[in-house]
């Protein structure tokens, strides 16, 4: 067995191209059970829609390469009823707009109970007693009253509530949790996070958090992976990604975070915006914004490498650093 085959799921050179432009150029990354992993970068990087590809849930214009596989079963062209079984089973997924992500004109408690029926087989007596242990888990109160309620009943916060308790009702063993805390306030989004921990540990179930937020990604997840423009630039531990980002872009990212102790200092933006994928430069997609931008920035694509030990970076600056850096202890790199 390989070693991207040992883990629970292991995204292969994963591609996604809508009418001929390619979004998502070769993602490779790897989810091991009970483990938390972030994906972070600004809007239009590619996050959610490697998510959504993964599980099938694109519109059918999208042309998907590469593989996704779960426990070592293909998910890219797999037939519809493996996908069921995996959807909300072995792999839930919830979004960052749960108004919008429930129905509107059915009960909290009958959407809850359709996924207990679909994947649990459970209904009547059971499914209604299920329903509500999961509504009181995710913190609903009186849920035996508003087990018939709308969701229009519910605040932004209890809505994404139903959401998680929804995701959970498929036991599934990968939760993926895309923004959602995003149109949350700071409270509401500090009680979410806290309650998607507390269930990751009580059910060992591993999570993938999708996110624009840096603090929250630091409090939650074990391994960070940094995209820009349809490709990881930069992995490894939280630890390690927060304590000494090396390439550029996330390096940007967390310099224009605000000190919470220490000297006030000047925050640094990063100029430009994330290129339109149909305008893409020949080489590093984030070279034009690049301060450490080095002439093979403009030709040549560079790939992710090994920095130090468990830390993956994808700059040619970088790359150069690590090789001078081998030279002066008199090895090759």
């Amino acid at each position: 067995m390989s070693d991207r085959e040992s883990h629970f799921v292991a995204l292969d050179e994963l591609t996604v191209s809508f009418d001929g432009v390619r979004v998502l150029h070769g993602i490779n990354l790897t989810v091991s059970r009970g483990e938390a992993v972030g994906l972070v970068g600004e809007s239009g990087s590619g996050k959610s829609v490697t998510w959504l590809a993964a599980l099938g849930l694109l519109p059918g214009k999208a042309r998907i390469g590469g593989s996704a596989t779960l426990e070592g079963v293909e998910l890219i062209g797999a037939p519809p009823s493996t996908l069921d079984r995996v959807r909300g089973g072995r792999i839930a997924m919830i979004s960052q707009d749960p108004a919008s992500a429930l129905n509107p004109v059915i009960s909290i408690g009958k959407q809850i109970g359709e996924t207990l029926a679909l994947h649990r087989g459970l209904s009547g007596i059971a499914g209604r007693a299920e329903t509500l242990r999961l509504l009181d888990l995710v913190g609903i109160p009186d849920a035996a009253r508003r087990i018939h309620a709308y969701p229009h009943e519910f605040s932004g916060g209890q809505n994404q509530r139903v959401m998680i308790a929804m995701a959970l009702a498929g036991q599934p063993d990968l939760l993926v949790a895309d923004e959602p805390t995003t149109a949350l306030d700071v409270t509401i989004q500090a009680q979410i996070l806290d309650l998607i921990q507390t269930i990751r540990r009580e059910l060992g179930m591993a999570l993938v958090l999708i996110s624009h937020d840096l603090g929250v990604i630091a409090e939650t997840c074990d391994r960070v992976a940094v995209m820009y423009a349809g490709r990881i630039v930069e992995e490894g531990t939280t630890g390690a990604l927060f304590d000494d980002p090396r390439h550029p872009y996330a390096q940007g990212l967390l310099g224009s975070l605000p000190p919470l102790s220490g000297p006030r200092r000047r925050l640094v933006s990063i100029p430009g915006v994330v290129p339109d994928p149909r305008l893409l430069p020949a080489g590093c997609a984030f070279a034009p914004r690049c301060p450490k931008r080095v002439s093979t920035c403009d030709s040549a694509i560079p790939t992710l490498g090994v920095s130090h030990p468990g830390h993956r970076v994808a700059c040619f600056a970088e790359e150069a650093v690590v090789q001078e850096q081998a030279r002066s202890h008199g090895y090759a790199a």
